[in-house]
């Protein structure tokens, strides 16, 4: 399996979950719940996992007009995690 926690999901929606606790990853399609949990404590040791919520994300129509014409496909099936901790926060922007 590639790496657990693929990347940190930011959007307007997922930032008010952070008030609450909530945070949101990108995570591998195989990944299962015990297998992020311990993944989000081994990057950031000092927070305490609830819960673990996942959800596929399914594939999408995409399309795109290019000089030789409209060119059709479909985005990547991918798999979200939304992490509800116990106590501590997650800083995304002092990892950059």
């Amino acid at each position: 399996m590639s790496e657990v926690l693929q990347k940190p999901l930011i959007t307007e929606k997922l930032t008010r979950l952070q008030e609450e606790g909530k945070y949101a990853f990108k995570v591998d399609k195989y990944a299962t719940k015990a297998d992020i949990k311990q993944a989000v404590l081994d990057r950031y040791p000092e927070v305490e996992v609830k819960k673990v919520n996942t959800m596929i994300m399914p594939s999408k129509p995409k399309g795109r007009f290019t000089a030789s014409g409209y060119v059709e496909g479909r985005a990547k099936v991918w798999k979200k995690a939304i992490v509800t901790l116990k106590e501590g926060e997650i800083d995304f922007f002092s990892e950059i």
